[in-house]
C-alpha cells in the first residue's frame, strides 16, 4: 500500500507502471484519475486544497486498509494533491490490484466514494467573481450508503 499526499503533479503512466510491477497473482489493475473540473460558468481560475499533514495520511490509510480487507486486494495506491491547482490539472489517483476485476473495480469505486466524502481535505474555488469553500454534496453522502 502506498499513500501519498503531495503538492507536486504526478505522471499517471509512470505511477501505473510502477504499481503494476511484481504482482504475479493479480488479474486486474484498476486506476482512476481525478482532474480539476471547471465550474459550469467556466470562471474557475484555481482550486485551493488544504489538509492537515499527518491526520490526512492516517485517514487515507484507514480508508485504503478497509478496501484492502473487504476485497482482498493485493495492493492499493492513493495519491492526492494539495495546494493551488488549475482546471485540467490532476488532483488525485487511485489504483487497486486484485486477483479478479470485480474486486478491483468495486474497491476503486469504494475508495473514490470515501475519499470524496470522508478524506480530510478542504477545497476552495477561486473564480473571477471571488472565492468560495466547496460544500459537501448530498449525492456524495448518498453514495456512501451502498457500502
Amino acid at each position: 500500500m502506498r499513500i501519498l499526499v503531495q503538492s507536486e503533479s504526478f505522471d499517471v503512466g509512470a505511477e501505473t507502471a510502477q504499481f503494476a510491477q511484481g504482482h504475479e497473482n493479480v488479474g486486474a489493475l484498476v486506476t482512476f484519475t481525478g482532474i480539476v473540473r471547471n465550474n459550469d460558468a467556466g470562471t474557475l481560475t484555481e482550486m485551493q486544497i488544504e489538509h492537515y499533514p499527518g491526520m490526512t495520511e492516517k485517514a487515507l490509510t484507514t480508508i485504503a486498509t478497509e478496501a484492502q480487507t473487504r476485497w482482498k486486494l493485493q495492493d492499493v495506491l492513493v495519491i492526492h494533491r494539495h495546494g493551488d491547482l488549475a482546471p485540467g490539472e490532476m488532483i488525485m489517483m487511485v489504483a487497486t490490484a486484485a486477483r479478479h476485476r470485480k474486486a478491483a473495480f468495486e474497491a476503486a469505486d469504494f475508495l473514490m466514494d470515501y475519499l470524496k466524502s470522508r478524506a480530510p481535505f478542504w477545497k476552495r474555488e477561486i473564480t473571477s467573481e471571488g472565492a468560495e469553500w466547496v460544500a459537501a454534496k448530498d449525492d456524495d453522502e448518498e453514495a456512501l450508503k451502498r457500502w
